[in-house]
């Protein structure tokens, strides 16, 4: 097994289903009032006690503009502090890749926009720019944090709010250079909640043909409602690794009309039914959905698990 795989394989196993929480960074993009750092800890804690490992936790990005990420680097020492808990964090230029090499960070998330519209406003730069900062990120991982993981996650995958369809062989084509440019791990977003099952289906099981033994990630929002049954096409197309944000907070704030994430919990659940078991307790993530909302009072949070629960008088894991 090469470097590479043996990396990538510690953190994402390919023969079972990862859930990466990202409330802590995508989740709190977009929110008017956020925790203080003390409140974000006890979230973790409270998920790490619930069997949750991987977690975003912030954005190398100006605190002046985000200053809910102004403490990222005490996040990423507090998820170092939590056994067998793996942190990402997200970096959108050089600066914020070289001060994320700095911490125990465990994955560098870089995006990659699937519209040259989409990429230019969230970045600033081209679709092929883009894919020259994870070429770079790469480089400097493998001179000075040879363990981290390099993510690249494509943003607009599914359908873009700026200019509107997406070929998936724009998207297919990202995918390959972004891994022959150094990516661990590549994965497809619906940042706008653009797409239903059948179009998850079909280029999740174009990913995974095209990934091979390595897994992909899928990130999807839930603005329609169809986050979950979006999760299930993505699951029986060969999907291992799945986004979700404790009580579906999240957007972009670059990608008008975004909302919320898939929400976490109800991911939990999904994956139990299918028989793919995740150890990840529902009533330790409702302890951890108790310090989000009590330190976001003016945010809404969502999900089907938290008003009903987890079936009490059936065997409901598969």
């Amino acid at each position: 097994m090469s470097t590479t795989d043996a990396r990538r394989e510690r953190i994402y196993p390919a023969n079972r289903v990862t859930l990466r929480e990202v409330g802590l960074r995508d989740g709190l993009q977009l929110v008017k009032t956020f925790p203080d750092t003390d409140a974000k800890r006890e979230w973790l804690v409270r998920e790490h006690a619930a069997g949750v490992r991987h977690f975003e936790v912030g954005s190398f990005l100006p605190a002046s503009r985000f200053p809910q990420f102004a403490d990222v680097r005490e996040m990423v020492d507090a998820v170092a502090a939590l056994e067998g808990a793996h942190s990402a964090v997200l970096a959108l230029n050089e600066r914020g890749a070289e001060d994320a090499m700095a911490t125990a960070a465990g994955e560098i998330v870089c995006v990659v926009s699937a519209t040259e519209e989409h990429s230019q406003a969230n970045m600033r730069r081209s679709r092929a720019e883009a894919v020259g900062l994870v070429r770079r990120v790469a480089e400097m991982r493998d001179a000075v944090a040879p363990g981290k993981i390099v993510n690249a996650g494509i943003a607009m995958s599914f359908g873009c709010s700026i200019s509107g369809a997406v070929p998936p062989e724009d998207v297919l084509r990202l995918a390959e250079e972004c891994l022959a440019a150094g990516a661990d791990i590549v994965g497809a977003a619906d940042t706008v909640g653009y797409a239903g099952p059948k179009q998850i289906g079909t280029l999740s099981a174009a990913l995974d043909k095209l990934c091979g033994d390595r897994p992909f990630i899928l990130h999807l929002h839930d603005t329609r409602g169809m986050g979950i049954a979006n999760a299930a096409a993505g699951l029986d197309n060969g999907a291992r690794v799945l986004d979700g944000s404790l009580g579906g907070l999240g957007g972009c704030p670059f990608a008008p009309g975004a909302t919320g994430n898939v929400v976490f919990e109800d991911l939990v659940f999904l994956c139990e039914t299918m028989g793919f078991g995740t150890d990840i307790d529902l009533t330790g993530l409702a302890a951890a959905r108790q310090v989000a909302e009590g330190s976001m009072t003016g945010e809404v949070f969502y999900g089907a698990l938290a008003k009903s629960g987890a079936p009490q008088n059936m065997e409901w894991r598969a």
